[in-house]
């Protein structure tokens, strides 16, 4: 079944040191330098996207759907001091299931920004009535496990096309 239309949309959240705010086709412009960079595919695979590229896929993800209609789309921008430095993303099921990334800016990392921002979103999702927070997470990428850890994620025993899953539940 198909959900009719956004039923959670993604508001801008504060943290001591960041702003969230909801992803806009606009803010390509901010986040193309930032994403820029081949370092950052390390884990996920392919290669940067070109601006107009990155304009064009925020435009798809800002409708806050997927294309199938079975998942809420929930995107943020990460801010420093109103500087574009990453983006998380929730995809939420009709179980309320969330499915989570992030990706900080390689010049921005090592500074804890990826588990502030990260731990605020699945804070905000579990206090939006969603039931388990869970992301996919490359066997070999001890940064993005230690943010799963800081966001209260627990790593479980499966495996999904090779990325070990990590989850926490309301």
């Amino acid at each position: 079944m198909a959900l009719p239309e956004p039923w959670l949309c993604a508001e801008a959240i504060e943290t001591p040191r960041l702003r969230l705010d909801s992803l806009t086709p606009e803010d390509a412009e901010a986040m193309h330098p930032v994403l820029d960079d081949q370092r950052l595919h390390e884990y996920s695979g392919g290669q940067p996207l070109a601006l107009e590229e990155l304009r064009t896929w925020y435009q798809f993800l800002a409708r806050g759907l997927s294309p199938d209609g079975q998942e809420v789309w929930l995107n943020w921008i990460v801010r420093l001091d109103g500087e574009a430095i990453g983006y998380l993303q929730a995809g939420v099921d009709e179980m309320l299931i969330a499915q989570v990334a992030w990706v900080i800016g390689v010049a921005w990392q090592g500074n804890g920004y990826g588990s502030e921002s990260a731990a605020a979103m699945v804070e905000w999702l579990l206090a939006n009535k969603v039931e388990a927070v869970i992301a996919a997470i490359h066997p070999g990428h001890e940064a993005s496990a230690g943010v799963a850890r800081r966001c209260g994620l627990v790593l479980t025993e499966h495996v999904v096309d090779g990325e070990r899953i990590w989850r926490r539940d309301a």
